[in-house]
C-alpha cells in the first residue's frame, strides 16, 4: 500500500468517526431531568427499592434516615 492510498484511508475513516461521535456541545449536562420519574407509580420498581432497603438492612448499612 502506498503512502497516498493510506493517506485516503485514514482520511475516510476519522470522517467516518467524526460522523458517529456526538458533538459535545449538544450533549445535554441535565440527562437526567429527563429520566426523572420515569418510575413513579411503578409497582414493579416500588417492589425493587422495598427489595433493595431490605438488603442494605441485612448487611448492616445505615438506612437513608441515618445518614447525616
Amino acid at each position: 500500500m502506498t503512502l497516498m492510498q493510506m493517506e485516503k484511508r485514514v482520511k475516510a475513516l476519522e470522517q467516518t468517526v467524526a460522523q458517529l461521535a456526538p458533538p459535545s456541545s449538544s450533549t445535554n449536562r441535565r440527562w437526567y431531568r429527563t429520566h426523572a420519574g420515569r418510575f413513579a407509580d411503578d409497582p414493579v420498581f416500588d417492589e425493587i427499592v422495598k427489595l433493595g432497603r431490605a438488603y442494605r438492612k441485612s448487611q448492616g448499612a445505615k438506612t437513608d434516615t441515618q445518614r447525616p
